[in-house]
């Protein structure tokens, strides 16, 4: 891409919407009106935008999140590069040369907010697609697979990940008591224990979907598919002692790399791939494809951009 074309869509307020929206992406009629039955009548419940309102503003001041508390968000666009028409009838991915502006937000997952962005730990790696057709979020971590299959576990396992509330210290013997009664995480802990467990920086770690998805085409047939993405840079870590040197210089250094490079005009970017499974096939593989503890094998499942 030539850098007039990187100028011209360089995120700009210039691009906000004109119009109020939700949420989710819906326009907004009317921002000054609550719906009611009759000139006089009582308020509707069913009026979507005023309990929106107010439940945003009863929660402006935000507080830390439980987990992806550290991170960093830039702005900037999606372009589709092939034409997949066959397998989505989604807006935004209609044709080639079709662009969508997105924001992404890079986290990390246990710690509190002002916490180093060197720990071994996953990153979040979460995209919203502003399309035509309202919000699509496509959330996501930098490992393909996560440590539990049932959602039911999650608040045990990020109270296990936790440092211990009474000496606000992470333990390892708090983890491995928690894991070792969930084998099915030993795949994740591979992953995350590999040199791949401490990214350099945001720009050069990979993106994953981690979920399976659906994608149907416009004559109702289905796909399930793996969204992978890809740092054009390339994929670069840090081993324990450049991270303890790195930590111990600058504790925001992805941010502030992300922040520089970006000021600099050497934007980051990623290419989308996925994988495919057609659903009548999905009990011909000696796993789940559903399975977020199971990655799909890229030999037999190669990664399409």
């Amino acid at each position: 891409m030539n850098d007039d074309l990187l100028l011209q869509y360089r995120p700009a307020s210039s691009y906000n919407s004109p119009f109020f929206t939700t949420n989710s992406g819906a326009p907004v009629w009317n921002n000054n009106s609550s719906m009611t039955v009759g000139p006089r009548g009582p308020i509707l419940l069913e009026d979507y935008h005023l309990v929106e309102k107010l439940a945003n503003f009863d929660r402006e001041r935000i507080p830390e999140r439980v987990v992806h508390a550290r991170g960093a968000s830039a702005k900037g666009f999606f372009e589709v590069t092939h034409d997949i028409s066959n397998l989505t009838c989604a807006d935004f991915l209609r044709a080639p040369g079709v662009q969508t502006p997105l924001i992404v937000r890079f986290s990390t997952v246990i710690h509190e907010r002002g916490s180093p962005e060197t720990l071994r730990d996953p990153r979040g790696f979460a995209v919203k697609f502003y399309t035509r057709e309202g919000n699509f979020d496509l959330v996501g971590n930098n490992i393909p697979v996560f440590f539990i299959r049932d959602g039911m576990k999650f608040p045990d396992m990020v109270h296990a990940l936790k440092p211990n509330p009474k000496s606000h210290i992470q333990e390892n013997w708090r983890v491995m008591d928690f894991f070792s009664h969930h084998p099915e995480s030993l795949n994740m802990f591979t992953f995350l224990f590999d040199d791949i467990g401490i990214p350099q920086d945001y720009r050069h770690m990979e993106g994953s979907g981690v979920n399976t998805y659906m994608l149907i085409n416009k004559s109702g047939k289905a796909h399930y598919v793996k969204f992978h993405w890809k740092p054009t840079c390339g994929v670069k870590s840090l081993l324990e002692e450049d991270a303890v040197r790195v930590g111990g210089t600058n504790h925001s250094h992805a941010t502030q790399d992300l922040y520089d490079s970006i000021a600099a005009g050497n934007y980051p970017e990623w290419k989308l791939f996925i994988q495919i499974i057609d659903p009548a096939d999905e009990d011909k593989f000696d796993f789940d494809p559903l399975d977020v503890t199971k990655t799909w094998p890229e030999d037999t499942l190669g990664v399409w951009c």
